[in-house]
């Protein structure tokens, strides 16, 4: 599925709010990995969904964010959601189905999603 102008849009001013959001106001943060590998396997529809699902639920504490590659080509499409004081979870293989479930059950409840993560933990260092 091909971005459309207005697609790229939404993505902007949906970017422009959720990065003005104070450290104190998010609850969730999504990343969605888009290397090369990520993108070639499906990551901008998953990019798309989660974006609709903040949209459709209203969801104002979320910080929605992309990243290169994780390293980790085999397991494409992949995000990571981290809530606050929480170790991030990098889930895999990623379908839109697969995202409606982490939005509702991690995301918005806080319960992992243990079939569809890989493990606990960031790429980060320091």
């Amino acid at each position: 599925m091909k971005l459309k102008p207005e697609d790229l849009e939404k993505i902007a001013d949906r970017m422009k709010a959720s990065t003005g959001l104070r450290e104190s106001e998010w609850n969730a943060r999504i990343t969605v990995h888009m290397g090369t590998c990520g993108i070639a396997s499906g990551a901008r529809d998953i990019m798309k969904a989660f974006l609709k699902q903040i949209e459709e639920q209203g969801v104002t504490d979320v910080v929605f964010t992309t990243s290169g590659c994780a390293g980790l080509c085999s397991h494409e499409p992949m995000a990571t959601v981290e809530r606050k004081d929480e170790t991030p979870i990098k889930y895999v293989k990623l379908t839109e189905a697969k995202v409606q479930k982490i939005f509702q059950d991690h995301v918005v409840g806080g319960a992992v999603v243990a079939e569809y993560a890989l493990g606990k933990g960031s790429e980060r260092v320091g």
